[in-house]
């Protein structure tokens, strides 16, 4: 018979088949099937094979975690969801729970003896993170993050061990509302038509950077003549200010709107600018009341030609009419 050859997992001292751990994890361990001359032994270990494999796979243990970013409010309580399945019954001092940062490796939460194990825990999460150990059992290892922070946003990874072990990893992102948006004119009177002003939108404490629209009182996106800076505080929260600048027409409006990406449009705020704000500029003053005084001097020497016409005919009318009486 055609004898079977597999690739070797793990040397064993012995000659049998048997599944060992190395470095955690649960191996195939046979030893070459070449030798000796047991014919029947080597074709049935080459039907059994597929099957010790396909044990050996199911030995895995499977970790969960969501598969779209988690989004946290600043400053709120943020769960971290990770579950794992395990097929036969476990005791809980066997479990063990390992979070950490996937980039940097830093350590956000250990468990495992039963209990938290925090010593090697990175400063910035110290009294922050716990697991719902009340549920490990259930295949729980959820993290539970409090007083979310800007730089807590990052990827995360969950290790769970359970006589095998699995990780997966999740991210982080984190929001934070913007303060309603407040839009101000300048110069806010004696302004002319035609003149150029800047109107200034500002709204504070957000997170991440904030879209700003502008619009005009029909709607209208306004992209031209914009500028609009962030700035970080201490937080790593945003301020944001955005100008526009236009060139005024009597009864205009002008609107401001903010669009977080993580939370949607915010809000938005605008300003309409009335005839009350505007004034004409001298010049224009001056030729409007001399047009007037025009057009007055005009209706008054048309008015004292017309009366001069119809007293002309009305005395011609009255000559005429003399010489018939007599």
């Amino acid at each position: 018979m055609q004898s079977c050859k597999v690739p070797l997992f793990h040397q064993c001292p012995k000659d049998i088949i048997s599944f060992e751990t190395m470095n955690g994890r649960w191996v195939l361990c046979l030893t070459t099937l070449t030798r000796g001359t047991e014919t029947p032994r080597k074709t049935m270990l080459c039907y059994l094979l597929p099957v010790l494999l396909a044990v050996q796979a199911l030995a895995v243990l499977e970790v969960q975690v969501p598969d779209l970013p988690v989004v946290a409010l600043y400053g709120m309580e943020a769960t971290l969801n990770c579950s794992f399945s395990h097929a036969a019954p476990f005791n809980l001092s066997a479990v063990s729970v390992f979070w950490q940062l996937t980039d940097t490796k830093r350590t956000v939460h250990s468990y495992w003896g039963g209990q938290d194990q925090l010593e090697d825990q990175g400063e910035s999460f110290a009294n922050r993170t716990s697991l719902y150990a009340s549920q490990l059992g259930a295949g729980n290892a959820s993290l539970l993050l409090k007083g979310v922070r800007v730089a807590d946003e990052g990827s995360y990874t969950c290790f769970v061990r359970v006589e095998t072990h699995g990780s997966a990893s999740l991210l982080l992102q984190v929001a934070a509302p913007y303060s309603k948006p407040l839009v101000t004119l300048a110069p806010d009177s004696n302004l002319r038509p035609g003149e150029e002003v800047a109107l200034t939108c500002v709204a504070h404490g957000g997170y991440p950077e904030v879209d700003v629209l502008w619009q005009d009182g029909h709607g209208r996106n306004l992209t031209d003549n914009v500028t609009t800076s962030l700035v970080a505080n201490e937080e790593g929260l945003f301020n944001v200010r955005s100008v526009l600048t236009v060139a005024l027409e009597p009864n205009s409006t002008y609107s401001c709107r903010l669009a977080n990406p993580l939370l949607g449009e915010e809000g938005h705020a605008s300003v309409t600018i009335t005839g009350q704000n505007m004034v004409f500029p001298p010049v224009a003053l001056w030729v409007t009341v001399g047009l007037a005084v025009c057009l007055l001097g005009l209706l008054i020497a048309l008015a004292a030609v017309c009366h001069r016409k119809i007293k002309e005919s009305c005395e011609e009318a009255r000559a005429a009419m003399t010489p018939l009486k007599s």
